[in-house]
C-alpha cells in the first residue's frame, strides 16, 4: 500500500526529536526546532520531505488551529481588564513599528505599498517564544510579562486586518467603491451570523453535546465547528485563518471553552509544529550560505530597530524605564504570523523570491537570538537606568517623606502584597507600597498608600524611607529586579529586614549573600504547608509536624524559622517534655460567656483542665495572670492544654455558642 505523505511524516518527526533534544539541552525554544528541522529537511538541504506541497496543506490546519486556540483563549472581560496596555500600549506599538518601516521602505526606492506590507511584517512579535520564555524564566506574571502578553495580543487581532490589506495592497483587492461595498456586506454577514451563531445556535449544540458526556463528541463538534466557520469565511473571499479566529471568539465567552480548549490542544500543537517546520522547508540554504552576511546584519539591524521602537509604547502605557526596556527587547524577533503575511504577500505579487527569503532567513535568525536577547535584557535595562533618569523618578524622588519612620515598605501589590498589606493594617503597623503597574496604582490609589516607583532605584527607596524603615518585603515574581531591590536596599540602610521571596529554591543563597535576610521559596513553603495540612488532617501533633519543618528546613537551606500554626510555637524542648500539649491564641470575642469575667469565675482550668499562661489587653501582654485578672472583648488569650480540652472551650470565647455550653463555663 503506497502513501507518499507517509514517509515525509516518518522523516520530519524521527528528525525533529533529534532537533528538539538538543534544543532542550541548550535551552532554546521549541519552535526555533521546529524550524531548524524544516531547514534540515527541506529541498534545499538534506531533502527527506519528497512531497512539501502535502506537508503544507497540512500546515495550513495549523494555522487555522493556531488562529483557533487564540480566539478561544481571547474573552472581553480579558482585554478589558488590561485595556490601556493592550489598546494604548498595543496600538501604539503597531503604528509606530509600520510607520517606521514605511518611511526606511520608501528612503530605500520600495513603493509606499511595499514598505507597507514590511512594516506589517516587522511589527509582529513571536507570541508562541515570548510566552514560552517567560514561563520558563518565571517571569509570567511579572510587570514587563503582562505588558508583553498585552501587546502580543494586540498583535494577534492586528493579525485580522493586516491580512485583509494585503491583496489590496498588492492591487489585487477590491479597491474600487462596488467592491468595498460588497467586501463590507461579507464583513456584515459574516458579523450577523457569528452573532447569531453565538447567541442561539452554538449554544444549543453545545448543551446537547455536553449532556452525552462523550469525549469523542466533544472533539468532533469542536473540529467541526471550528473547520465549517472557517470555511464559510473562505467561500466568502475572506481566510481560512480569520474564520477560525472568529469561531474560536465565538466560543470564548461561553462556559464550554475550557472543555473545547481542552479537546483541541493536542491537535494544535501537533499541526502547529508542522506549520513552522514547513516554513523552515521554505528556506534555501544556498541563499542563506551566499548572502549569510546580509542576513545576520538585517536580523541585528531588526533586533535593534524592533527594541527602540517597541521602547516608546511601553512609556506610553506608564510603566517605569527599566520595565519597559525589558518588554520592548523581548518583542525584538519577528513573529510566526510574519510568515502567514509574507507568503500571502508572495502569492499576491507584493513580494520577490529573493526578498522573501532575505525576510525568511533574517526572521528565523531573529527566533534563534531570542533566548539571548532576554537574557541580556535585564543587564540593558540595568545599565540604561543607571544613567538616565525619568521625569516621573526625579519627581519621586525630589523630597524624602520625613512622616515615614520605622514603617513597612512592600513591593509588589499582588496576591501576597494584597495580603501583607492587609495584616500590616490590621495590625497597626505603618506601611508604603511601591509598584510599577500604573493601572495598579491608579485602581488601588485611594485605598491604600500605594505609589508608582521602581524600588530598584536608590532615589525611589530613599523618598519612601528606606533608611529609616524596619522592614521591607519584596513580593513581586522578576527575579532580576528582587535582586536588584535587595541590594540597593541593603546598601542604603545596613539594619533593615530585607524579606524577599523566589519562585526556585536555587536562588536562595544568591539572594542571601546580597543582603536578604529572609528568603522565601514559594515552591518549598508551598509543599511544607501541604503536608502540614496533611498531617494535620490525620491528627499528627502539631509539635511532631513542627519537627518535620525545622528539620526539612534546617536541611535545605537552614533557615531557622519554625512553621506558624493557628497556636504558638514551643521551644524545642518542649516537644520532648510536653507531648501532647500545645499553647494556643484565642481572642474573645465581645459579648461571649467570658467577656468581663475575672480568671477565677472560669472553670477554665479547675473543670477543663486549660491554663491561661498570658493576656494581651490593649497591646499589652500580661505573662502569668493572677485569678483576679479580667477577660475583656477583643483580648487575646494564651491557652495551655491538650488538643481535647482545648477544642472543648473554644466555644466559650465565641459570641453565640450553644446554650448549653455556655451554661458549662
Amino acid at each position: 500500500m503506497d502513501i507518499p505523505l507517509l514517509p515525509d511524516i516518518v522523516a520530519i518527526f524521527c528528525l525533529s526529536i533529534g532537533v528538539l533534544l538538543v534544543c532542550h539541552q541548550v535551552k532554546i525554544p521549541p519552535i526555533v526546532g521546529f524550524l531548524l528541522t524544516g531547514v534540515l529537511c527541506g529541498p534545499t538541504a538534506l531533502g527527506l520531505v519528497q512531497n512539501p506541497h502535502a506537508v503544507e496543506l497540512l500546515a495550513e490546519i495549523g494555522v487555522v488551529l493556531l488562529l483557533f486556540s487564540i480566539g478561544l483563549e481571547m474573552s472581553g472581560e480579558e482585554l478589558m481588564r488590561l485595556k490601556r496596555p493592550v489598546f494604548v500600549g498595543g496600538t501604539a506599538q503597531v503604528l509606530l513599528t509600520v510607520g517606521a518601516f514605511m518611511c526606511l521602505g520608501v528612503l530605500t526606492g520600495q513603493t509606499w505599498q511595499q514598505s507597507m506590507m514590511y512594516g506589517f511584517l516587522a511589527s509582529l512579535s513571536s507570541t508562541a517564544i515570548v510566552l514560552s520564555r517567560l514561563q520558563q524564566k518565571a517571569q509570567s506574571e511579572s510587570p514587563q510579562g503582562r505588558l508583553d502578553f498585552s501587546v502580543l495580543i494586540f498583535q494577534d487581532i492586528a493579525v485580522v486586518p493586516m491580512m485583509l490589506a494585503i491583496p489590496i495592497l498588492a492591487g489585487r483587492g477590491d479597491t474600487d467603491l462596488g467592491g468595498m461595498l460588497v467586501s463590507a456586506g461579507r464583513t456584515l454577514v459574516i458579523l450577523v451570523g457569528g452573532w447569531v451563531l453565538a447567541r442561539h445556535v452554538v449554544p444549543r449544540i453545545m448543551q446537547l453535546v455536553l449532556r452525552t458526556r462523550s469525549k469523542e463528541l466533544m472533539l468532533m463538534t469542536v473540529l467541526g465547528l471550528c473547520f465549517a466557520i472557517a470555511l464559510g469565511t473562505a467561500s466568502l473571499g475572506l481566510s481560512l485563518a480569520l474564520g477560525a479566529f472568529l469561531a474560536g471568539l465565538l466560543l470564548s465567552g461561553s462556559e464550554y471553552s475550557l472543555n473545547v480548549l481542552e479537546g483541541i490542544l493536542p491537535f494544535k500543537d501537533v499541526f502547529t509544529s508542522l506549520f513552522f517546520i514547513s516554513v523552515g522547508m521554505l528556506l534555501d540554504v544556498g541563499f542563506l550560505v551566499h548572502h549569510l552576511d546580509k542576513v545576520f546584519l538585517f536580523a541585528a539591524l531588526l533586533i535593534f530597530l524592533k527594541s527602540i521602537l517597541s521602547l516608546p509604547p511601553m512609556l506610553l502605557v506608564g510603566y517605569p524605564l527599566r520595565v519597559s526596556i525589558l518588554a520592548a527587547m523581548s518583542l525584538a524577533q519577528i513573529g510566526e504570523f510574519s510568515f502567514v503575511l509574507a507568503r500571502s504577500a508572495v502569492n499576491s505579487g507584493l513580494m520577490d523570491n529573493d526578498g522573501y527569503q532575505m525576510f525568511l532567513a533574517a526572521s528565523i535568525v531573529t527566533m534563534m537570538l531570542t533566548p539571548t536577547v532576554m537574557e541580556i535584557a535585564p543587564k540593558v535595562a540595568s545599565f540604561v537606568s543607571r544613567h538616565m533618569h525619568m521625569p516621573v523618578d526625579e519627581e519621586a524622588a525630589a523630597q524624602r517623606d520625613e512622616s515615614l519612620k520605622d514603617h513597612l515598605i512592600i513591593v509588589g501589590f499582588g496576591v501576597g502584597g494584597k495580603h501583607l498589606a492587609r495584616t500590616a493594617r490590621e495590625a497597626g503597623i505603618p506601611y508604603v507600597i511601591l509598584e510599577m503597574n500604573p493601572d495598579t496604582v491608579s485602581r488601588y490609589g485611594g485605598k491604600e498608600p500605594i505609589h508608582g516607583g521602581d524600588a530598584s532605584k536608590p532615589l525611589v527607596l530613599e523618598h519612601f524611607g528606606i533608611q529609616s524603615a524596619r522592614v521591607i518585603a519584596v513580593v513581586i515574581s522578576d527575579p532580576s529586579a528582587v535582586r536588584a531591590i535587595t541590594a540597593v536596599a541593603r546598601k542604603l540602610n545596613p539594619k533593615v529586614h530585607i524579606v524577599v521571596r523566589t519562585r526556585f529554591l536555587g536562588e536562595v543563597d544568591a539572594l542571601r549573600r546580597l543582603g536578604a535576610d529572609d528568603v522565601i521559596p514559594e515552591d518549598f513553603e508551598t509543599s511544607i504547608e501541604i503536608f502540614s495540612r496533611v498531617l494535620g488532617h490525620y491528627l499528627v501533633p502539631r509539635q511532631t509536624i513542627e519537627r518535620f519543618v525545622n528539620s526539612i528546613r534546617h536541611e535545605y537551606y537552614n533557615m531557622a524559622r519554625q512553621l506558624r500554626m493557628t497556636g504558638m510555637d514551643l521551644p524545642s524542648l518542649a516537644d520532648e517534655v510536653l507531648t501532647g500539649l500545645e499553647v494556643v491564641a484565642c481572642k474573645v470575642e465581645p459579648g461571649c460567656a467570658l467577656d468581663g469575667k475575672r480568671l477565677m469565675d472560669t472553670s477554665l482550668r479547675k473543670k477543663y483542665g486549660v491554663t491561661v499562661v498570658g493576656i494581651r489587653h490593649a497591646g499589652q501582654i500580661i505573662p502569668s495572670p493572677g485569678g483576679d485578672a479580667f477577660l475583656h472583648g477583643d483580648d487575646t488569650v494564651f491557652l495551655f492544654a491538650s488538643p481535647a480540652s482545648l477544642t472543648t472551650v473554644m466555644p466559650f470565647f465565641r459570641t453565640n455558642p450553644e446554650p448549653e455550653r455556655a451554661e458549662d463555663l
